[in-house]
């Protein structure tokens, strides 16, 4: 399966800022893989505002349509105000392992619970916009057994195909490599077994 995620680093961050009837929305969106990772966002936020009204928060941390590693928070705000918006944002936006914070400084005006959904919806539609995104390819462990006079075409063809090696195994034999096969209709290993001219094993 191939989707768009963000374009950071584990604990890099994209912030976007936000006024509503002088109540300020601070949004962070980050790369998150995992639910830990979201956790860890969040209480940096609540470490860079500590005094902030607060911090509601949404992340898928898996592939959009993720069932399970989903969630969503209100932090104080009005049920469904806050962190179920958040939410259905980045659903809509086709995202995977993103997750997002949303910081709020009340300004002393109350916007009311529709004026709430939408201030925090739109700090993070705002957020999205400027967001840089790569694809991700989720991958399968698969391995290759090829002779020693192969190894250097089996390297090329594979680096060609933007395949990684994650081990490469040498015996009497030849070399096993296991790589990251992509999950999606990536390449045929029928064509790489054609180029070998039949000295490819595949042992998976």
């Amino acid at each position: 399966m191939r989707y768009s995620i963000p374009d950071l680093e584990p604990g890099q961050r994209h912030d976007s800022e936000l006024n509503v009837e002088k109540s300020r929305f601070i949004a962070w969106v980050a790369y998150t893989s995992c639910i830990e990772d979201v956790d860890i966002l969040l209480h940096q936020a609540r470490q860079a505002y500590p005094d902030a009204s607060h911090h509601c928060h949404a992340f898928i941390a898996g592939a959009p349509g993720e069932q399970n590693a989903i969630g969503f928070s209100d932090d104080g705000e009005p049920g469904g105000t806050a962190g179920r918006p958040m939410y259905r944002v980045l659903e809509g936006a086709d995202l995977g392992q993103i997750g997002c914070v949303v910081t709020r400084y009340f300004g002393g005006t109350k916007l009311g619970t529709g004026g709430l959904a939408r201030a925090y919806a739109q700090a993070v539609n705002q957020a999205l916009a400027s967001l840089p995104r790569r694809d991700h390819i989720e991958r399968r462990q698969r391995r290759l057994q090829v002779d020693f006079a192969s190894e250097a075409e089996t390297r090329a063809w594979l680096a060609d195909h933007a395949i990684p090696i994650e081990r490469a195994d040498y015996d009497s034999a030849g070399v096993t490599l296991s790589v990251g096969w992509p999950e999606d209709d990536g390449p045929s290993s029928t064509e790489l077994h054609a180029r070998l001219k039949g000295r490819l094993f595949l042992p998976d």
